[in-house]
């Protein structure tokens, strides 16, 4: 047994961990599984409820009580499904790819703080699997591997459009994380550290999404990115894509890409609710109750501020339209991404100040810093991209030997139409036609 550091300790959690035996850890990993595996069922089932809802029909309801069997009977279908694998696809790349998407989906739930200190079968231990000094990046980093089973299975697929939902993806992902890397930063600062219990921990005073809005705006926003989900579904476009990245795919092999997708939902809306909710923490004014942080009614809030960011997922899926690809890109690449920097730089040196002089009050610099910022981006936005005076028009580019016409083409308007007089021997003429007509019927 390692010696332990007094609760609520940084590092306490770890200890208490390390002092877990194999069996306990074990358990840990199935309930965690099966855990994932349930709320992907229920998330499908919730999704389709709520869309139908929005959309006034039913959903399903058919399967079980008020169709909660749907997602279960849907499993069943797509495990009994022929596995088709095209001619020109690699077998080895096209099978392992949606492994690879879907494991660290798994792992990276690993890190999530479910609970505080309880008592399973005797032993004392914490509702978590493993707690790492840098938990959070591990998190962070199992979301970004996930690209790879998307590239691969888009290369391996031997088609052009999976491959072009592959890179798409891609691009899509990237870009995203950026953001999302760049948002938990300020986090970090105010907690002091990466570990996923000591941030929870750190937030016993206050929830940072009251401390750092900013941060949990552009992580709330990047995080719909990073699932590829509406309104930021662009590879699976089907209008230009087909199906996306998993066009070829079938049977279990596409299974385990849409349980990568619901298990990401799950695990991001997880990290969200631990670096800006307080984690297993109960919300105000259930906190004023001394029994709601301890034993197992903290698995109830986490699950249930959990719930809140899932059912924002559905939401945006039932309400916004997807963005065009250039406009997805530039929200995250000259919106989100400087607004971001700026935060940093703006929370360190507030925490410069605080250290040296100890005399700002941090919620009132954050909150004048974060209205300075959106008026900013706001006007930025808003200012329309005007030609210098003095700059001339591009000539338009002959790009090969056919003729191409000038970009300032005009029309000419149609002539008006001239009606033709009748004369009176075409009047007899129409006459007679006519008798002729009637006599013939």
């Amino acid at each position: 047994m390692n010696p332990l550091p007094p609760p609520g300790a940084p590092g306490y959690t770890q200890a208490l961990l390390a002092n877990d035996p194999l069996w306990l850890t074990i358990v840990k990993v199935v309930v965690v599984f099966a855990l994932l595996l349930l709320m992907t069922l229920f998330m499908i089932w919730l999704e389709r409820r709520v869309v139908g809802r929005m959309q006034q029909r039913p959903g399903p309801n058919w399967n079980g009580p008020f169709g909660l069997l749907q997602s279960l009977a849907d499993g069943l279908k797509l495990a009994f499904k022929e596995d088709i694998r095209p001619v020109l696809a690699d077998k080895a790349v096209f099978f392992i790819a949606p492994v690879i998407s879907t494991i660290p989906a798994f792992v990276a739930f690993a890190v999530i703080p479910l609970g505080p200190e309880v008592s399973i079968f005797g032993h004392h231990t914490a509702l978590q699997v493993a707690d790492l000094p840098v938990g959070v990046l591990v998190a962070m980093a199992c979301s970004s591997v996930g690209v790879y089973g998307i590239v691969l299975s888009g290369w391996a697929s031997g088609s052009p459009y999976p491959l072009l939902g592959s890179l798409r993806s891609a691009a899509q992902v990237i870009s995203y994380e950026l953001a999302l890397g760049l948002s938990i930063i300020g986090v970090v600062l105010y907690a002091g550290s990466l570990s996923t219990a000591d941030i929870v921990s750190a937030q016993q005073t206050g929830w940072y999404i009251w401390l750092l809005p900013v941060s949990f705006v552009v992580f709330a926003i990047s995080m719909v990115g990073e699932t590829n989900r509406a309104p930021f579904d662009l590879p699976e476009a089907e209008s230009e894509l087909v199906g996306g990245f998993h066009t070829e795919y079938s049977s279990l092999k596409f299974a385990l890409f849409f349980l990568a997708e619901y298990v990401n939902m799950v695990t991001l809306s997880a990290v969200a609710t631990t670096l800006f909710l307080g984690g297993w923490r109960a919300p105000w004014p259930l906190s004023l109750w001394a029994g709601a942080n301890e034993g197992w009614f903290p698995v109830i809030w986490f699950i249930t501020k959990m719930f809140v960011f899932l059912f924002v997922y559905i939401w945006l899926r039932g309400t916004l339209p997807r963005q065009r690809y250039d406009q997805f890109m530039r929200l995250g690449w000259k919106i989100l991404i400087p607004i971001s920097l700026v935060w940093i730089v703006a929370v360190s040196a507030l925490r410069v100040l605080r250290t040296e002089y100890g005399t700002v009050s941090a919620p009132v610099v954050l909150l004048i810093g974060a209205v300075v910022l959106v008026v900013a981006v706001v006007v930025a936005v808003l200012l329309p991209d005007r030609r210098p005076a003095d700059e001339a028009p591009e000539e338009p580019t002959v790009v090969s030997d056919y003729p191409v016409p000038p970009l300032d083409l005009a029309v000419p308007p149609s002539p008006p139409r001239r009606r033709r007089s009748v004369t009176p021997a075409a009047k007899e003429t129409a006459a007679v036609g006519s008798g002729a007509d009637k006599e013939d019927a």
